[in-house]
């Protein structure tokens, strides 16, 4: 079997999580091992993100992970202002910053200053590999990572609520774009300190979450009859 299935990732699963709830699967409809069975994803998102999780089933279809993870994607964004985590999310040891409070007009306005072509630098914690180490593998174990800054597309990112400390926004990003770090970036331009406290990834591509099998009741059958193809 092959195809593209589309998978809402629920917070507190990694992306292996899901990508090996679906092999096993793939194992038990095709009578294989799992390690004999091609499961991959577009793009990993964070355990404590949710949201869409495009997954690719059957040899053809995971020789095209590379071209289908520089597709744009679409983010709804929690930020808390006035302190910073380590992590640059809500895992983190935190550090309050500012007690002071933006009005709505500033935050506007620095998220319209992010809007555009950007150079963004990669947070510490990431997947990034460093000679043939992960990033987030080298933070923990307590050694300075440094990335240098690249460039990435803001293409949109629109307030659409704002409580003091929380900030909610919708961004549509280019492949690439850190979202811990657009957050950081942020919470840096407006004096307050930053870090996100929930995401959630609603678009890759011309893929939506709407329709997005839920990985807690998935089931053979409904994942053989979900299998999509590509363009």
């Amino acid at each position: 079997m092959q195809g593209v299935v589309l998978v809402d990732k629920p917070s507190g699963w990694t992306s292996f999580d899901v990508v090996n709830k679906v092999r096993r699967m793939v194992a038990a409809i095709e009578g294989k091992k799992p390690k004999n069975c091609k499961v991959g994803h577009t793009g990993t998102l964070d355990p404590l993100a949710t949201g869409l999780l495009v997954l690719l089933v059957g040899k053809e279809y995971t020789r095209r992970a590379g071209e289908l993870t520089k597709l744009d994607k679409t983010y709804e964004v929690t930020m808390k202002l006035g302190e910073t985590s380590t992590t640059g999310d809500e895992e983190g040891e935190k550090t309050a910053v500012s007690g002071t409070i933006p009005t709505e007009r500033a935050v506007l306005e620095a998220l319209t200053a992010f809007r555009g072509h950007i150079m963004q630098v990669p947070p510490a914690y990431s997947a990034i590999k460093i000679d043939g180490k992960r990033a987030y593998d080298l933070a923990r174990a307590g050694k300075t990572v440094e990335f240098e800054a690249r460039p990435v597309t803001i293409h949109s990112i629109e307030l659409t609520r704002y409580d003091y400390p929380f900030v909610e926004f919708n961004a549509d990003v280019s492949s690439g774009t850190y979202i811990r770090s657009l957050v950081e970036d942020l919470g840096t331009h407006l004096g307050t300190g930053a870090y996100m406290s929930a995401l959630r990834r609603t678009r890759v591509g011309s893929f939506q979450l709407q329709g997005a099998l839920q990985i807690d009741t998935l089931t053979p059958e409904i994942l053989s009859a979900h299998l999509a193809e590509l363009p």
